[in-house]
């Protein structure tokens, strides 16, 4: 068990295709997050930045690109990646500084501008590169991905296309009454449906697209929280930043091989449901205390994985669990109250500090026409290619 730390602030930059630099976008972000503790800027002592590969250099040292945005002010800075579990990872590095006692308070940001379309492997030759490898060798680009997984739920669990049509119906609700949403209309499942064929089975409508877009977070002590008038904040009870176990069995992009089982015993747990089992045991509670999750949502298919991945049913019972109406607003576990990637696009960097952006309104009742009633602990799960789970744990 570790200390909590407190959600001060929070700030978004909407989600869109605005056509500007990422930096931009996360100097919004953060002064929204500031203004939304009630801090000024030199009030903070550290600054963490998720990077962005696609901003150059700046990209490549986020917390610094954006400790200069915002003005010099002598804090120290730290710049993590971790493909799309990049916020989370920034989110860990600024409460590890806090238990530690480096700083008492820190601002994280995460930004992206991203291309139009789907992600493309950056040039070279990079042999050693697993993303590198599938595109070259397989031309397996992110919605093939997708794709391969909604058939591996269709044949093993027996999940159809009108079950992921109805994740793509429920967050497009939610997201329509988001004001920092890309997408903001509901739709139905005939216009999933009728939707262009992207990477069979799936749809336009199933996947998620590529956004603009920034979040930012101020995490500080519970002890600088109640000297500046937070007495009940939102509390980050853990973060989950985990690998997966050797040997993988089972085909899971970018790599584009298994690990023989024959010397060795599979896992007991995928690496999915290993990220919030790691975040369960060091929270000290269970699925059955959740309020609401925020999961990552890259397409319908996989939103459903997830639910079987964070406890809230078991194994090819996900489908079930959505058109039992359980993961709606109303029912037993809301999922994706944001409206999720499918309502957002990914901004890369800034998608799991959104996050936990959603998870504090929702905590502090704040959430609007979204708001999910009585909502008091939540969960948010991620991840980032190459091995970086993340799964964040809130609650007040």
């Amino acid at each position: 068990m570790t200390a909590d730390v407190a959600v001060l602030g929070v700030g978004v930059h909407p989600w869109g295709k605005w056509g500007r630099g990422f930096v931009e976008y996360g100097a919004v972000a953060a002064r929204a997050a500031l203004a939304d503790a009630g801090l000024e800027w030199r009030d903070i002592g550290s600054v963490v930045g998720a990077n962005t590969v696609r901003g150059g250099y700046p990209g490549q040292v986020a917390g610094a690109t954006f400790a200069k945005a915002l003005g010099w002010q002598g804090a120290r800075v730290t710049s993590v990646y971790a493909a799309c579990a990049s916020g989370a990872q920034a989110i860990a590095a600024a409460r590890a500084q806090i238990l530690a006692g480096l700083a008492e308070a820190v601002l994280v940001v995460g930004a992206d501008a991203a291309p139009k379309g789907f992600f493309r492997p950056a040039g070279g030759e990079r042999p050693e590169d697993p993303d590198w490898l599938r595109f070259r060798l397989l031309g397996a680009t992110n919605p093939a991905y997708f794709g391969l997984y909604a058939r591996r739920r269709m044949a093993v669990h027996g999940d159809t296309l009108e079950d992921f049509a109805l994740v793509k119906v429920k967050n497009a609700a939610s997201g329509a009454l988001n004001p920092h949403a890309r997408y903001r209309r509901r739709v139905t499942v005939e216009e999933v449906a009728a939707s262009a064929v992207v990477a069979d089975p799936l749809r336009l409508l199933d996947i998620c697209a590529t956004s603009d877009g920034g979040a930012a977070l101020v995490l500080s002590s519970l002890e600088f929280a109640h000297r500046h008038g937070a007495s009940e904040p939102v509390r980050i009870r853990a973060v989950s930043t985990v690998t997966p176990h050797y040997p993988s069995t089972v085909l899971d992009l970018p790599d584009i091989a298994t690990d023989s089982a024959a010397a060795v015993e599979p896992p007991e747990r995928s690496f999915r449901a290993s990220i919030a089992r790691a975040a369960y045991e060091e929270a000290g509670i269970g699925p059955e205390e959740l309020s609401l999750a925020e999961v990552y949502d890259l397409s319908t298919a996989l939103e459903l994985q997830w639910y079987e991945d964070l406890g809230l049913c078991g194994e090819g019972e996900a489908a079930k669990l959505l058109r039992e109406g359980a993961t709606a607003p109303g029912g037993r576990i809301p999922v994706n109250a944001s409206g999720g990637l499918a309502s957002f696009g990914e901004a890369v960097p800034a998608q799991a500090i959104a996050q936990v952006c959603e998870l504090t309104w929702q905590l502090r009742g704040e959430a609007g026409e979204r708001q999910i009633t009585g909502a008091r602990v939540g969960i948010t799960a991620n991840q980032g290619l190459f091995g970086h789970g993340s799964s964040v744990i809130a609650l007040r």
